[in-house]
């Protein structure tokens, strides 16, 4: 699509707060049974900003992410840039610099163990607002195994973001009370 073919809104900058909004109410949901509680208060708070908010609602689709929308268009997501650079509970916050012996180069950090726990409960709520009415809690796992970031997730990252998706798709939402029980009260944990 041509730049300039995706307009501005009010509806689509409504439908888009619904939107930002609904997903929000449920990985509040999720964390809280996990026990991350101040995470799921402030989760996606940069969504609400001029510079997401605005650039989702023009590209607004309502059955995807708006940032797809606007990397066809315009070929990268501004928004997308702004919100991981944000937020801990993306994995591609935990991407460093790094001086190698011949090139600089960029490397992935290790999550800590309550990020890798807010992703899970973001990945589990995205596919339940996406997919609405025909959700299934194997979704998240299959998205996840389609599209494996293999050379930027850190692999330790991935194993254990691995582990949750599966417990979730085995267990449901007990897995939110298995997480919080078993999982992360223990320090080093996962």
């Amino acid at each position: 699509m041509e730049s300039g073919a995706y307009k501005l809104t009010f509806q689509k900058a409504k439908a888009h707060f619904l939107t930002i909004t609904r997903h929000r109410r449920a990985v509040r949901r999720h964390c809280f049974r996990c026990g991350l509680i101040w995470q799921g208060l402030v989760h996606d708070l940069s969504k609400y900003s001029p510079s997401e908010f605005l650039v989702g609602a023009k590209y607004y689709q309502g059955n995807r992410s708006p940032n797809d929308a606007e990397r066809r268009d315009t070929g990268a997501s501004t928004s997308w840039m702004h919100h991981k650079g944000r937020n801990k509970h993306h994995y591609e916050y935990w991407i460093d610099y790094c001086f190698g012996e011949t090139q600089p180069r960029y490397v992935s950090v290790p999550m800590p163990n309550r990020y890798i726990i807010e992703m899970l409960c973001d990945r589990v709520a995205a596919c339940e607002t996406y997919n609405k009415g025909k959700f299934d809690r194997s979704q998240p796992l299959a998205y996840f195994e389609r599209f494996v970031p293999d050379k930027l997730m850190h692999p330790e990252t991935a194993r254990k973001l691995h582990k949750l998706l599966v417990l979730y798709a085995e267990k449901g939402d007990e897995a939110f009370d298995i997480i919080r029980k078993e999982i992360h009260k223990r320090k080093p944990g996962l």
